[in-house]
């Protein structure tokens, strides 16, 4: 489930669509979910003209939408407009948010391949190592959690509660710190087209 319905505010204009490398930045992620072989894409986008330009910009891959309607009371909104958008059948589903645009393919496969081999309710990213290493999605959670995370309240960033109730049973996994970078300023927004010609370089 890609999130990309935020309202951009520390940005200043819609970060979804920020031009990055010559792409809208919401690609990155899509991309990265659609090439990791999900059985269902969703991505949730704002109402309005944003929403439409979400729509256009991911016209190519095979994404359902689910617009969020009041993106102004913050994340946990985000994650109750995807998991009432759902299928009923699917074993859990794995939450990205689209304004990280380091995070590959291959991250996803890897959480998908632990949560279907290890059966935990939840299966976490962790990016770096030691005390500095950070928690921050994707996440994959089991459909039966999917509730708990539907009954966010406005206050809560993310479903920590949810990720700390089960936090004994779920599996992490390590992946570089380089990964984690998620654009929510024009001076990330730079720093992100710096990293990516570090990481991926132009022929």
């Amino acid at each position: 489930m890609l999130l990309a319905a935020g309202l951009s505010t520390r940005m200043g204009r819609p970060k979804q669509l920020a031009p990055l490398r010559g792409r809208p930045l919401c690609t990155y992620a899509a991309d990265a979910l659609a090439g990791a072989g999900h059985t269902h894409l969703l991505a949730v986008i704002p109402p309005g003209d944003v929403g439409d330009g979400i729509r256009a910009a991911l016209a190519g891959l095979d994404f359902a939408f689910a617009v969020n309607p009041e993106p102004a009371r913050g994340l946990a909104s985000s994650f109750r407009t995807a998991v009432r958008a759902l299928p009923p059948g699917l074993a859990g589903a794995n939450f990205a948010l689209g304004d990280m645009p380091l995070v590959t393919a291959d991250v996803h496969r890897a959480l998908l391949a632990a949560f279907h081999d290890s059966g935990a309710p939840v299966v976490l990213a962790e990016y770096g190592d030691g005390p500095d290493a950070v928690r921050a999605p994707p996440h994959v959670f089991r459909t039966d959690l999917l509730r708990a995370v539907q009954d966010l309240p406005d206050a809560d960033h993310g479903p920590r509660a949810v990720i700390g109730a089960h936090r004994a049973q779920a599996v992490t996994l390590r992946f570089p710190a380089a990964l984690l970078l998620d654009v929510d300023t024009p001076a990330a927004l730079d720093g992100a087209a710096g990293e990516m010609r570090d990481l991926r370089p132009e022929s």
